[in-house]
């Protein structure tokens, strides 16, 4: 199957929130008659009937709404995907400059972002993508203006704030024997060598405080590796088990790709944080972006 164009999701979720195809295909600039081509096209290429077009206009049909749904997640993501690629290239000389670690910056800052420019269309953001530790010695140093992080404990000398919770879920990959266990006890985790993300990583820091707190002893990598992407890609390529974020797993999960295990009586819950220097008042675009985190 061919993948559908990005244009022709848009002018599907248009016609879903404008109820006719020609003010669908007026907003993007473009004929109806062409709208309608395009739509055929997208209809070809997925075989699902998408639009019941009548005198009184166009609506979606039960699938086209199922449709539309993933279409407008395809959408956002990419709009993520493009707010948070212009903040990495424009850091150097930012007026909001942001530090933030890997999985919120990965699943969350592109949205924040996206939502304070709303505001100002014109603000110039740019972003670090860090593990916690260094998030921490960015805002101490001034680096940034504000930073974001997912250890357990707050980096000394910073003020923080929660702006969102987070689960870690124990993952293998389905051929691996965890894959057939309903659930498994601490000492079975701790026993196990596990794929993880490098020190100063606040996955890593969670999991290793949750196994403390529970007496089953020290982490034992199996391999360390300094991305979420690879520990994910050495997960799903069978090299092991890792403790990853939720966020940062659930696609693959649905997906099959990997398969969450769970852990009885093992606390893996986490609050992300923005941290700023103590004794300051966050104010300008910083306090904005701060306020659209914590909402």
């Amino acid at each position: 199957m061919t993948a559908p164009d990005l244009e022709s999701l848009r002018l599907l979720v248009l016609v879903d929130e404008l109820g006719s195809m020609g003010k669908a295909a007026a907003t993007l600039g473009i004929a109806q008659p062409s709208a309608s081509k395009r739509l055929a096209t997208l209809e070809r290429r997925l075989g699902l009937a998408l639009i019941d077009r009548t005198r009184r206009g166009s609506a979606l049909t039960p699938s086209g709404r199922v449709v539309c749904g993933w279409a407008q997640r395809v959408l956002g993501e990419l709009d993520g995907l493009l707010t948070g690629a212009e903040a990495l290239r424009t850091r150097r000389d930012a007026e909001l400059r942001v530090a933030a670690s890997m999985t919120i910056a990965e699943h969350l800052v592109p949205t924040w972002i996206g939502e304070l420019r709303k505001s100002q269309p014109d603000l110039y953001v740019g972003l670090r993508v860090t593990n916690s530790v260094n998030v921490g010695e960015l805002v101490r140093d001034g680096e940034v203006d504000i930073g974001f992080v997912e250890s357990p404990s707050a980096p000394g000398g910073l003020a923080t704030k929660r702006v969102a919770t987070d689960r870690l879920l124990v993952v293998v990959a389905p051929s691996h024997p965890f894959a057939r266990r309903r659930s498994l006890s601490i000492a079975e985790l701790a026993r196990e060598r596990l794929v993880v993300r490098e020190q100063g990583s606040g996955t890593r820091e969670t999991l290793e405080r949750a196994l403390r707190h529970a007496g089953v002893g020290e982490l034992a990598p199996l391999v360390e590796l300094g991305s979420a992407a690879a520990v994910r890609g050495a997960v799903i390529a069978g090299t092991g088990p890792a403790v990853m974020s939720e966020l940062a797993v659930a696609a693959d999960i649905a997906e099959g790709r990997l398969v969450a295990v769970d852990v009885t009586d093992l606390d893996l819950r986490r609050t992300f944080r923005a941290v700023w220097p103590a004794g300051r008042k966050v104010i300008g675009p910083a306090a904005k972006l701060l306020a659209v985190a914590a909402a």
